[in-house]
């Protein structure tokens, strides 16, 4: 059984994922700016709380099979890191 979430988790993470595709938009236009890049990461982190966003996640993991593989390492790099936090924050 998965543990529970802190409350303050699932406001963060949105918060985060609309950045991120806020960031994806402008780099869209900006030159500067990975856009499609900071669009799937605000995908992958809408994804855990919004149902809309993982149906999109779905689908272009299904049209694009080379992007699943890049989401998966990104997700499970992100899982860690996740992971490593926690657990310095535990210590504290």
């Amino acid at each position: 059984m998965p543990e529970p979430r802190p409350r303050w988790q699932r406001p963060l993470t949105i918060a985060a994922g609309w950045l991120f595709i806020v960031l994806g938009i402008a780099g869209l236009v900006l030159p500067f700016l990975q856009g499609i890049l900071f669009l799937v990461v605000g995908l992958m982190l809408l994804s855990r709380e919004q149902h809309w966003a993982g149906r999109l996640m779905r689908r272009l993991r299904a049209r694009f099979p080379r992007l699943t593989a890049k989401v998966d390492e990104a997700e499970a790099c992100v899982a860690r890191l996740g992971r490593r936090l926690r657990d310095r924050l535990r210590r504290r």
